[in-house]
């Protein structure tokens, strides 16, 4: 069974300055060693997952261990209490999005998303969006009528919102519009309404991708995946025994 302070060795050593000035722009904060991603999943792949070892890394405070405890962390054993209790100490995207995957495969993930999706502010109401983003096209979580409600809110209220909230809920119209087509339709028209929608990202390349031409190449690429897999199993079906 790993140890933190051997992990935490591990990343202070995979870390450089220059992650840190990157991670920063994205409004990471110290305490962090700055490890890439290649690093992370190098360093996380041998722990597999390890939940004891999750809320050790997340305690110590650093903002790399808590990426890397996102990745190792048990979905089955995240509760309510907990995720409000990480919550509490996020103050950056990277570790909204990462608890928010996390989230979206556990027990709470609508319980969750329902709860903070109204909330004023930016970190906690951007987490309830992302956790709609990440499991929408799932109809034993959401039915068409729920979320065809969370389109028109989003109509309503998109503009309204802090920004990056404003984000994650043109994120969670891209992956609504992608569970059928009469969702798709309801999609489309709130799209053509509110976008481009405006979100700073301040001095990052990061850009909020317009709806309507997200949704289309991700079905292209869908449609493509698929032909693929079909082409592959009459190859496997044709082949002499």
């Amino acid at each position: 069974m790993a140890n933190v302070q051997d992990v935490l060795t591990e990343l202070e050593e995979a870390g450089t300055a220059q992650n840190r000035k990157v991670y920063a722009r994205h409004g990471a904060a110290q305490p962090m060693f700055g490890v890439s991603y290649k690093e992370l999943g190098r360093i996380g792949k041998p722990l597999k997952i390890d939940h004891r070892l999750a809320v050790e890394l997340w305690r110590s405070g650093n903002h790399d261990a808590r990426v890397l405890a996102l990745r190792i962390a048990n979905p089955t054993a995240m509760t309510a209490a907990l995720v409000l209790d990480w919550l509490a100490d996020v103050d950056n995207y990277i570790l909204v999005e990462g608890l928010g995957k996390l989230v979206a495969q556990s027990p709470v993930a609508r319980s969750i998303s329902d709860r903070l999706r109204d909330d004023p502010e930016e970190w906690p109401a951007s987490l309830g969006w992302f956790i709609v983003a990440c499991s929408a096209e799932r109809d034993e979580l959401w039915t068409a009528d729920e979320l065809e409600a969370l389109v028109r809110q989003i109509n309503d209220e998109i503009e309204a919102r802090p920004n990056r909230v404003r984000h994650e809920m043109n994120g969670a119209l891209i992956a609504i519009g992608l569970r059928d087509q009469d969702l798709r339709r309801a999609v489309l028209e709130t799209a053509s309404r509110i976008c481009p929608v405006e979100v700073d990202h301040g001095e990052t390349g990061c850009k909020t991708p317009d709806v309507a031409p997200y949704i289309e190449r991700t079905l292209a690429r869908r449609e493509a995946q698929a032909a693929r897999k079909a082409e592959r199993s009459r190859a496997r079906t044709a082949a002499p025994a």
